[in-house]
């Protein structure tokens, strides 16, 4: 048979242009060559995957996408063909996150299997549980070629799901994915892919090697609100191999023919399923009494008040070091500009962008990044001074410009805030003049954002969003920042690869808004040992293993007091909610739905 994976950046929220994107799959099998036997796209491609509340709007029944699937299907006078694909399903009673396969066109036409993701995540930034019911069942089926089974994302991730879906006889597993990419670390292994990307690959393989199955592994393309679906989707072989690979970051379809009639060969070479078919009886034998013994165990230590710390081990087994802030700088850049050009082009439907460039590091990397994601031509860097400026921040400003050869525009904010600063009848101290300041600029900044029709960029990094060094409202208000989870120490690294002067990223950081201040004076502790509390605290290591990694206690108690105080800083204002439809409470969009 010959399998073909499509991955491609879902419309948000609109089936309708999906289906489109579909159909023209369609009319590109109408024409190849070879026309695959089956076609797998990722979870909630009709869709995207972030929806929150909006699920209960876009999602159909499997007989309405069916219907869809023909219509568009015919339209395109494609030959018979099998599909596989990922949405949001309106069930009798109940919504899913569901993948449908489906013959399409022939005599036997007809739905073949519905999968209900059994395994919702509800962790880190899913929250799937709050808005979908979880699926119960995990079974194999017949198609055209042989037997197939489905898998929805999270489902893989649990071996005791491929391996229902293996002793039921499947010989092809399709795994639909809207996996997030995490993790800049350098990987010799897999270099240039996201961490996350490796840990999958390394699951497509093993399950295909277990089982002696051919495993189809569909990732999502695009970015959602700042998470990136990174693609990188995946054929295996039932010895553990490789057989086709899309690439990352991109729109793409990957095809290859593979034979059934190689399992025999792989499984005799290796009998495990043989093996775990034999033993099964007694295995699920076991598995029924441990599940017996660990519902005592739990009423027992209930009743006995056991102390979570005692009751599950600690993830503090080793200290963290300071490599982990280490990035890959190549992944780096190309996961940013990917963003940029997803977020400004893509979904906000802007040509230009704009952003402040005071001279120091954190600017001129988002002017580097914004100038390789649209060309030099559709960046403007406004410079924004006030009279205790310091001449050098003019002066390292302008080499980034001179350097990309991006436009400029000088805005003096001295007339602007000393006319406050009078007007208001009470002098401001440094540090409220330092917020006016702040403000001003991002006032001058969207006031020339539309006049010129331009997108604002943020120029924060990690460090000082979760330290709360910023201006509230100020230089937090752009709607799209490439480098806020980025810590300041890797904002150098990236810095230095993207050849930002050396000048600028080797002056101490600073604010600018008092003479002679610098960001580590104002701290108390150098952005590197700041960063390196900050990653193992955000990770939830406990103090004993902070600190038998090298940090004192003096060090994360200033950390610890400083990221515990600005919570509000990082936050929407607080509304108080009388409605059972509370906005970004009970009412729940995602920014790009």
């Amino acid at each position: 048979m010959t399998v073909a994976l499509a991955q491609f950046r879902p419309t948000k929220g609109a089936p309708g242009p999906n289906l489109d994107r579909i159909e023209a799959l369609f009319r590109a099998v109408a024409v190849a060559p070879e026309p695959p036997s089956v076609l797998v796209l990722p979870e909630t491609i009709l869709t995207g995957y972030f929806l929150e509340g909006g699920v209960h709007e876009h999602a159909m029944s499997a007989e309405e996408l069916f219907a869809e699937l023909v219509i568009r299907h015919g339209r395109a006078g494609a030959p018979p063909i099998e599909v596989c694909l990922g949405f949001y399903e309106r069930g009798a009673d109940r919504l899913h996150n569901s993948a449908l396969w489906a013959a399409l066109g022939g005599e036997d036409a007809g739905i073949r299997h519905v999968h209900r993701k059994v395994f919702l995540p509800t962790y880190g930034v899913f929250d799937e549980e709050r808005f979908i019911d979880a699926g119960r069942s995990i079974e194999a089926f017949d198609t055209r070629f042989g037997r197939a089974a489905m898998l929805v994302c999270e489902d893989a991730w649990h071996s005791i799901a491929s391996t229902i879906a293996a002793v039921d006889g499947a010989q092809f597993l399709a795994i639909v994915a809207a996996s997030p990419a995490r993790g800049l670390t350098p990987d010799s292994i897999h270099p240039g892919q996201p961490a996350s990307m490796g840990r999958w690959e390394r699951l497509a393989r093993d399950i295909a090697g277990e089982h002696g199955i051919y495993v189809a592994l569909a990732q999502l393309v695009g970015f959602e609100g700042g998470k990136a679906f990174p693609g990188g989707s995946l054929l295996t072989g039932p010895a553990g191999n490789v057989i086709a690979r899309a690439p990352l970051f991109e729109d793409a379809t990957i095809q290859a023919t593979v034979s059934l009639s190689e399992l025999s060969r792989v499984r005799a070479a290796a009998p495990m399923l043989a093996d775990l078919e034999a033993r099964l009886p007694h295995l699920v034998e076991s598995l029924q009494r441990a599940g017996r013994d660990k519902a005592r165990v739990v009423s027992r230590e209930s009743r006995e008040a056991t102390p979570v710390s005692s009751a599950f081990p600690s993830r503090d087994s080793r200290p963290t070091t300071h490599d982990l802030l280490a990035i890959d700088p190549v992944l780096t850049t190309r996961w940013l500009v990917e963003f940029l050009r997803d977020e400004v082009r893509r979904r906000r439907k802007y040509e230009r962008v704009i952003l402040g460039l005071s001279g120091g590091v954190d600017s001129a990397v988002v002017a580097f990044l914004a100038a390789e994601a649209f060309g030099p031509e559709a960046v403007t860097a406004i410079r924004m001074p006030y009279k205790s400026s310091s001449a050098a921040s003019l002066e390292h400003a302008q080499l980034v410009i001179d350097a990309l050869g991006i436009a400029e525009q000088t805005v003096d904010i001295t007339g602007a805030v000393d006319g406050y600063a009078t007007a208001c009848g009470n002098t401001p101290s440094p540090a409220r003049l330092g917020n006016v300041m702040a403000r001003v600029r991002m006032l001058t900044l969207f006031d020339l954002s539309a006049a010129m029709q331009a997108l604002p960029l943020g120029t924060g990094n990690k460090s000082e969003r979760l330290l709360g060094y910023f201006t509230w409202h100020a230089d937090d208000a752009p709607p799209v920042n490439p480098i806020g989870d980025l810590f300041k120490t890797q904002v150098w690294t990236l810095a230095r690869h993207l050849g930002v002067p050396d000048v600028i990223v080797d002056k101490p950081a600073t604010a600018d808004l008092v003479a002679g201040q610098t960001d580590e004076s104002d701290f108390g502790i150098s952005y590197a040992r700041a960063d390196g509390i900050l990653d193992m605290v955000l990770q939830s290591h406990s103090e004993s293993t902070i600190l038998a990694a090298g940090y004192t206690v003096e060090e994360v108690a200033l950390v610890r007091k400083r990221l515990d105080s600005t919570h509000w800083k990082r936050k929407l204002p607080s509304v108080a909610m009388v409605s059972h439809t509370a906005i970004g409470e009970y009412y729940l969009r995602p920014v790009d739905y």
